[in-house]
């Protein structure tokens, strides 16, 4: 069963444009927060990544803006790890506001050393996300 974490965080005045909105640049940095709160709950926080010389880099991204985010709304992001295979895995986020999607982020995502150099995921990680392997 795949492990989910939920985030909630509150929009700030210097996280808007001139139009009052969420500014989208933002909206990576908080499903970059959400997926570092998850790393952590799953016993993978930075900190203990980088003891282990180990590095979860995003190689690639698409992200989807479906709505708007304004001064002080509470928005709820939901983190899944999908597949992984090797030292790439996949992952899936969600933004609400409410009940409404507002934002939808998917990676891919290397575990490498500190130095760049791609590493194995460790299999604690796999089993502690509820991580599926990748079909071949």
């Amino acid at each position: 069963m795949t492990a989910s974490h939920t985030t909630t965080l509150r929009v700030r005045f210097y996280e808007l444009d001139p139009y009052d909105h969420v500014n989208h640049v933002n909206y990576l940095r908080y499903f970059e927060t959400a997926r570092v709160e998850f790393l952590s709950e799953l016993g993978f926080g930075l900190d203990v990544l980088k003891e282990s010389d180990t590095a979860v880099v995003v190689v690639e991204l698409t992200a989807r803006f479906r709505g708007q985010a304004k001064l002080h709304d509470m928005i709820e992001i939901t983190t899944e790890v999908g597949e992984a295979r090797g030292a790439i895995s996949t992952w899936h986020q969600l933004m609400k506001l409410g009940d409404r999607v507002i934002a939808e982020l998917d990676i891919r995502a290397a575990f490498t050393t500190l130095a760049g150099r791609a590493r194995r995921i460790p299999p604690e990680f796999l089993e502690r996300a509820g991580v599926l392997p990748a079909s071949r």
